[in-house]
């Protein structure tokens, strides 16, 4: 038998924000779990739902042209404060 969602809980951890949703194929926790020490600690401490294929992608693009550890979390706590402003603006 289906579970039945109430409407409160169908957006899940997502919260009440402007974000999209998007399906996803691969298990969630498994690409979690693949992802560098650093990069997970970030992430379990984020602010928005982080996909962990979004930051590994940004990760490894700022590590490939020669950022540090430090320097690639700030670079994501940057993003990260970005797209919270971006949402701040579109709620008014």
């Amino acid at each position: 038998m289906a579970r039945r969602v109430r409407a409160d809980q169908a957006g899940g951890n997502l919260g009440h924000v402007a974000l999209r949703r998007r399906s996803r194929c691969a298990d969630p926790m498994a690409a979690f779990d693949a992802l560098p020490r650093p990069l997970r600690a970030w992430l379990a401490a984020a602010a928005l739902p982080w996909s962990p294929a979004s930051c590994l992608r940004l990760w490894s693009r700022l590590r490939a042209r020669g950022a540090s550890e430090p320097e690639a979390l700030a670079a994501l706590t940057a993003a990260e404060l970005r797209a919270l402003e971006r949402e701040l603006k579109t709620r008014g």
